[in-house]
């Protein structure tokens, strides 16, 4: 008979059984964090396409409108006297949405508003997939119920083409922002541009998401 050939069990690394190895250096064990998809993501694909494509009579999924990105624009005109205000803008936005900030600058000289050509005078950033729905889960759960007598945002702000603009006056509603380091006051204005065809349609899309309009008026 045929010897049978012994099967040795696998080494195992020093990474995996956490021993020393012969340097004398504990190997690192890499932990591989699970991440968790964004909540407005999964309500979309789960909620919000069976609801529009049965309201609208859609014959594909891939008719139903959706948010292809965000974007938020601050402008700070009161850096042309004082540029550290610049530099709390281009902070603050970074802190809420957690990325880099493309700041804009003027394009011509305006003597009126002793703005010269080159002079940093906004900043702006725009979110996509991941980081698009958070920021959009955070802004209808935490920041918009936050604002002072808040009674819902309008619903007259699309621009005829499904995109949708709502305007902020203080950046403090957002929990991101420590209160007792803000120095000035900023607004900015954050639009949102989705694929929809109609107003009707972006406005019962956002509506789906939470978005706490005031009282519906699109004809």
């Amino acid at each position: 008979m045929a010897k049978q050939k012994e099967q040795k069990p696998k080494e195992q690394s020093a990474a995996q059984t956490g021993k020393k190895t012969k340097s004398g250096e504990e190997a690192k064990v890499k932990v591989v964090e699970e991440k968790i998809p964004a909540r407005l993501k999964e309500k979309y694909f789960k909620d919000v396409i069976p609801k529009l494509k049965e309201q609208f009579n859609y014959k594909s999924i891939m008719q139903v409108p959706r948010i292809d990105k965000i974007v938020i624009n601050m402008g700070v005109g009161q850096a042309v006297q004082d540029p550290k205000i610049m530099d709390e803008a281009v902070k603050d936005i970074e802190t809420i949405t957690g990325q880099k900030v493309s700041v804009r600058i003027a394009k011509k000289a305006i003597s009126n508003f002793k703005l010269r050509e080159g002079m940093k005078i906004g900043a702006k950033v725009t979110l996509r997939s991941e980081r698009m729905y958070e920021f959009l889960d955070r802004l209808i759960t935490i920041a918009l119920p936050r604002v002072r007598d808040f009674r819902g945002v309008s619903d007259k702000s699309f621009d005829g083409r499904g995109n949708y603009t709502i305007g902020i006056k203080e950046q403090i509603i957002f929990p991101e922002i420590n209160v007792d380091k803000v120095t000035k006051v900023l607004g900015m204005d954050v639009t949102f541009v989705t694929t929809a065809k109609s107003d009707k349609e972006a406005f019962e899309l956002l509506s789906a998401f939470g978005m706490p309009f005031r009282k519906k008026e699109i004809n």
